[in-house]
């Protein structure tokens, strides 16, 4: 099978030096946006929000049914219902660990900053890795990037903090049918043995995936071989068995099914 040409290539670009990114717990299917001090949103404020967009609702208000407001609210996208937290009057939700960033400046300071999550409802927590949920997860994440005060969209299963542009642009092209976002809904980190491996990937594909030290000499070039990659699996599948492909060069690939078939390990046949 050949590699297809078209991807979302941004080269070397965020390329961490995380060794252990396939031991570390990644926050499971979540995303959170991250608001300047003060600035995070009440639960009406976010009905006049949806009702602006046309494209999600909110489908509850616990706060309606007592005297006191309430600080969460679930939001309806694509026929599919998630939870809201963190919002005003109550206390944001605890930021993760930045341990990926794209398309923020290296000195940006959360220190002072606030957020809210949305994570699938009850009734869809035991589909939390089904392809629908994660896709509406993802775009409701877009969405709410355009609130006022946001700084941030934090994906949690990658650990990555992406510029409220970057996150949207990105998000939205491949809900279009672009290229899928690698480097936001996942994320790349260098190998303690020279590779480059991914984080994130297994929300989409129950599978990470990792490139073999030979095709990530080159860091930039080996960036963007493992971000074709990861747009064709998201578009295919898991890999359950090994198989070849041919490369961007001509080269033919092994891809290999390790560690009980949670991590692709890719490199030269």
């Amino acid at each position: 099978m050949a590699l297809f040409a078209r991807t979302g290539d941004k080269g070397e670009e965020g390329l961490s030096s995380n060794t252990n990114a396939h031991d570390l717990d990644r926050g499971g299917s979540a995303v959170s946006v991250v608001f300047a001090r003060n600035t995070r949103p009440t639960v009406e404020a976010l009905r006049v929000f949806a009702e602006r967009s046309g494209q999600f609702s909110q489908s509850f208000d616990p706060g309606a049914m007592g005297d006191e407001p309430a600080s969460w609210c679930e939001l309806l996208v694509s026929g599919l219902a998630f939870d809201c937290t963190g919002l005003q009057p109550g206390h944001g939700t605890k930021l993760l660990p930045k341990v990926h960033s794209y398309g923020i400046a290296p000195s940006h300071d959360f220190g002072a900053s606030e957020a809210i999550t949305i994570a699938p409802g009850p009734h869809l927590v035991s589909a939390g890795m089904m392809f629908p949920v994660v896709r509406s997860l993802a775009l409701l994440g877009a969405l709410l990037a355009e609130l006022p005060g946001v700084e941030a969209i934090v994906w949690h299963a990658a650990r990555s903090y992406n510029g409220p542009d970057h996150y949207r642009t990105g998000v939205l092209q491949w809900i279009e049918g672009g290229a899928f976002p690698g480097l936001g809904l996942t994320a790349l980190a260098a190998t303690a043995e020279g590779g480059i491996a991914s984080e994130g990937l297994s929300l989409f594909t129950g599978q990470e995936l990792t490139l073999a030290p030979e095709l990530a000499f080159d860091r930039a070039e080996g960036a963007k071989l493992a971000l074709r990659l990861i747009h064709w699996l998201v578009e295919n599948g898991r890999v359950d068995m090994a198989s070849h492909m041919t490369g961007p060069s001509g080269e033919t690939l092994l891809l290999d099914p390790v560690n009980d078939q949670q991590i692709i390990k890719v490199s030269k046949s």
